[in-house]
């Protein structure tokens, strides 16, 4: 016997199939419409990931450093006034000090006819002095005070200027007993070789620290005259 309560319930599941079935090619005709639409436009991202790679930003330029404030340009001493040992006849001691002031030169004497020249910047005309004289004290990066008689002639001139690389007397001072004067370092290199100090004797930083290093308290300092020329010195090889 037909039981037609199962009939209807089948006929509502074929219905539903039905009904689902042509939805189902209703919805892939619709897609496959819009898709070949747009395949001439823009392609569909079928994925919703992003599968790039992700770009790689380069890091910003390094930024170079500005170069350290030295005070100004290093300047290249000449050959001959450059520190060298160098064959030197005296009849001096070894460990005195001798200031050939036409030549602008300093000795320090070794022995065995040898000398350490190094290249300075003396007295300009009217400055000049000789003698004989002691180093009596020994300063690193000394204190200025212009004698009174710098002052005299400048008075613009600082009445005391504390040590340091600003400081005319550079690095190292020896100090001339019985003198104003002092044989000294200088922030102006380019006037080793020159005559153009009030009489002391100057020397490149580095020359007189190396100098510095040898001389003792008491060392003798024998100060040519513009008039007499000590030997000079011939470079050893």
């Amino acid at each position: 016997m037909l039981d037609f309560s199962a009939f209807i319930s089948n006929s509502r599941r074929v219905a539903a199939f039905g009904a689902f079935a042509i939805g189902a090619i209703a919805f892939s005709l619709a897609f496959s419409l819009a898709f070949s639409g747009q395949a001439a436009a823009t392609p569909v991202q079928l994925f919703p990931f992003n599968l790039t790679p992700p770009m790689q930003v380069a890091p910003p330029p390094a930024v170079e450093a500005a170069p350290p404030d030295d005070g100004g340009v290093v300047h290249e001493l000449p050959p001959r006034l450059k520190r060298q040992i160098v064959s030197y006849a005296t009849r001096e001691a070894p460990g005195t000090v001798i200031i050939d002031t036409p030549n602008t030169y300093l000795y320090y004497v070794v022995g065995g006819g040898r000398a350490v020249r190094y290249g300075i910047g003396v007295g300009r005309d009217g400055f000049t002095w000789s003698g004989v004289r002691a180093v009596t004290k020994k300063a690193e990066w000394p204190d200025w005070t212009p004698p009174p008689e710098m002052i005299a002639r400048q008075p613009y001139l600082p009445r005391h200027m504390a040590g340091g690389p600003g400081n005319p007397l550079g690095a190292r001072a020896m100090y001339l007993g019985g003198t104003v004067y002092r044989i000294h370092g200088t922030n102006a290199p380019e006037t080793i070789g020159t005559h153009v100090s009030s009489g002391c004797i100057r020397l490149t930083n580095a020359d007189v620290t190396d100098l510095y290093s040898r001389v003792n308290v008491g060392t003798k300092v024998v100060v040519l005259p513009m008039d007499r020329r000590a030997d000079i010195g011939t470079a050893l090889r």
